[in-house]
């Protein structure tokens, strides 16, 4: 690595012009883009959705769309120009010398074939090995990609293993030749927290020991910084720095790139000591671009002459430095780290807790797993259940926010739909405001339904794409009538206005708008009723960063307006720790930690909330991190382990206790519960995970 600088790269992009012919004319997606990437090196490429991000990935790979063309440029891969070569060429080099790994694994791998054959298959083509041969070198290879049981894998099919095992395969599939190139877009986006740490510590070690080049494009700043030795920032279709991860993530020189870093929540740092501090404006459409310098419109350093001359990319500050801003010496003076908050040092509940507002006691969700007549009559299997919510309790004051986190399967959205009433409780109470609310609601009386409302993650599957705006809006508040009707109309000009949008959104349908304003529109109409307590279940997830941060400050904004609680359901970490009062850690239906936020980051804390502190892709690189990856995949809800359930994959495992007895439990502090079988003093001793 050290020798980086003195060889030729294995990938050099220079000066990439693309466009898109459409019915509105030409699409320019990526304008004068230039960057390299040596031998052992990987460069992440960042930016916000529809910054042309993939569209580079895929003319890398010769993958363009029929409606594209290349207006000027090179894309030099080992010294030859891989645009000047037919698909014949391009489909050799596929594979063996140049490899990609996409966001969904499914995409990749034929359902209908089993993972031995698929695999196989690339060395039968591209290195002619038989059958013996190959089935060798697949093995050898999913080994190294830390599959467990390699030969059992070789023979199923890909729905037969989880996300997690999909996405090493794909790995495995794409390394199999030794390429030179390794393209990876999104790879870790649907995994777990935890699952992602493990691939990317695996996509580490692979790079070093096959000494491929790596182009990483990903959204997450936190996963970039863990894997990558630069970073290309892209906007509007332009490559606007390019440097080494430390010099982007602690002194940025683009005004983009340091506005980006201020819309990420800092894991050390809440949103008492560190406001967000969103990107105002949006990205502009392709076809219409500001003269000047593009971003000048939503830039705080922009002067008279941002608006007439377009910056050049300009090698500045040092060896492999480039940006494109004509005021980068003034951003550079700017500390993007100011705002980082303090260590989080160890609060808990001091004060006399208020009466809450809601009470979930002893709640269980049971789904029943009915096999099928033939299969109770051949088989003798018998009716079973999904544990996905076993013996849980919670409680939340009025106006606070309470944080739910753990891997997928938990039962955190189980329990978000048994609060909200969209599935029946098994057993248990919740009681909201008083009143006995274990029902479906249907069930509920109109007066609780008007006060607890949900906001879902996909704006989409939850907004009438019939409907416009104002008619969205207008439904709620007729039903609750918290107005008269001769004031709903100004009603949904305050809901708008509350959300950061104007009454040009009156009249527009959901497929007018864009992910985050859709969102918005969601959040609005969910406070439409002037509810008392608002379900998010993974709100902002699936946004862009600067979006996310936008959206994250409404949220804040119009619950403090509201005086609203708030039960956020989340697998950010660092998002629940900038955002909730109070966390609830869950894991295989069960809490096992529960407790005030800041009390929750420092020791001592749960096995499970040490693991998934570990795994927290932190956007900062000169933050110190444990490294505490887990084993294992997470058991069946249908058969959950006895005792402890977190005992088949804990690091910290104490003996035959943990596998027969529930894990009693114990409290540092007032409002902090850890159920562990570790005596407190032990877990007092921990280190901290993160060190700020």
């Amino acid at each position: 690595m050290n020798s980086i600088e003195s060889r030729e790269p294995v990938l050099k992009v220079e000066h990439l012009t693309l466009s898109y012919k459409t019915r509105r004319g030409n699409v320019r997606a990526a304008r004068d883009i230039s960057f390299e990437i040596h031998l052992g090196e990987a460069l992440g490429l960042v930016g916000e959705s529809g910054c042309g991000k993939s569209t580079v990935a895929f003319a890398i790979m010769g993958f363009l769309a029929e409606n594209a063309q290349v207006e000027g440029g090179r894309i030099l891969f080992q010294g030859e120009d891989l645009l000047q070569k037919d698909e014949q060429e391009l489909r050799r080099l596929r594979g063996s010398q140049v490899a990609m790994v996409y966001q969904d694994p499914m995409t990749t791998l034929n359902p209908s074939i089993r993972i031995g054959s698929q695999l196989e298959e690339v060395l039968v083509e591209h290195e002619k090995l038989n059958r013996k041969q190959s089935y060798t070198r697949c093995i050898e290879m999913l080994e190294k990609v830390q599959m467990p049981d390699p030969e059992r894998v070789m023979e199923r099919y890909p729905h037969q293993i989880s996300g997690g095992q999909q996405q090493r395969v794909v790995i495995a599939m794409a390394l199999l030749c030794n390429p030179a190139l390794l393209v990876m877009d999104e790879p870790t986006t649907a995994l777990d927290v935890t699952v992602e740490a493990t691939v990317l510590d695996m996509i580490a070690s692979l790079r070093q020991q096959f000494d491929s080049a790596v182009l990483y494009i990903s959204h997450n700043l936190g996963v970039v910084a863990r894997v990558c030795d630069r970073v290309g920032v892209m906007y509007a279709g332009e490559l606007v720095e390019d440097a080494t991860v430390d010099d982007v993530f602690l002194n940025p020189f683009h005004p983009y790139t340091q506005s980006l870093m201020g819309c990420i929540p800092r894991i050390g740092a809440s949103k008492m000591t560190a406001p967000l501090c969103p990107i105002p404006g949006r990205v502009p459409p392709l076809v219409a671009l500001p003269d000047g310098c593009v971003f000048q419109p939503r830039c705080g350093y922009a002067r008279d002459v941002c608006e007439r001359i377009h910056p050049d990319l300009v090698q500045v500050g040092g060896q492999r430095r480039y940006v494109r801003c004509g005021n980068w010496e003034t951003v550079s003076r700017t500390n993007v780290n100011a705002q980082r908050g303090p260590t989080a040092g160890q609060v808990c509940a001091d004060a006399a807790p208020e009466e809450a507002l809601l009470d979930v006691r002893r709640v269980k969700t049971f789904y029943t797993n009915t096999p099928s007549w033939t299969s109770r009559l051949l088989s003798g299997k018998k009716v079973t259940h999904v544990k996905a919510v076993d013996n849980v309790s919670l409680s939340l004051p009025p106006r606070k926010i309470l944080g739910i986190v753990g891997e997928s399967g938990c039962g955190k959205t189980t329990l978000a739909k048994t609060i909200a009433g969209l599935i029946p409780p098994t057993a248990g109470e919740i009681v909201f405001l008083g009143v006995d609310v274990s029902k479906v609601v249907e069930k509920r009386p109109k007066e609780v339904f008007r006060e607890l409302q949900m906001v879902f993650q996909n704006p989409d599957s939850t907004l009438n794409p019939t409907q416009s705006v104002a008619q969205i809006l207008a439904r709620p508040l007729r039903i609750s009538g918290v107005v008269h009707r001769s004031e709903v109309g100004a009603e949904i000009d305050r809901l708008l206005n509350a959300v950061n949008l104007d009454d040009s959104y009156l009249d527009r349908r959901p497929r007018q708008m864009s992910g985050g304003e859709k969102q918005r529109v969601a959040i609005a109409r969910a406070f439409a009723s002037r509810p008392q307590l608002v379900v998010c279940d993974e709100p902002v997830s699936a946004l862009d960063v600067s979006v996310q941060c936008s959206v994250l400050n409404t949220l804040l904004d119009i619950q403090n307006e509201y005086g609203t609680g708030l039960l956020f359901i989340s697998h950010d970490l660092s998002m629940v720790r900038y955002l909730c009062d109070t966390i609830v850690v869950m894991y295989l239906g069960k809490v096992t930690e529960m407790g005030p936020t800041d009390a929750l980051f420092t020791p001592p804390y749960h096995p499970y909330t040490e693991a998934l502190l570990s795994a927290v892709p932190v956007p900062d690189p000169s933050i110190e991190q444990a490294r505490i990856r887990l084993e294992g995949a997470v058991p069946s809800a249908l058969d959950p382990p006895q005792g402890c359930r977190f005992h088949t994959r804990c690091p910290r495992k104490i003996g035959a206790i943990c596998e027969t007895e529930e894990p009693p439990a114990v409290s540092p502090c007032e409002g902090h519960v850890i159920y562990c079988h570790i005596p407190l003093e032990e877990l007092e001793q921990m280190k901290p995970v993160v060190e700020l």
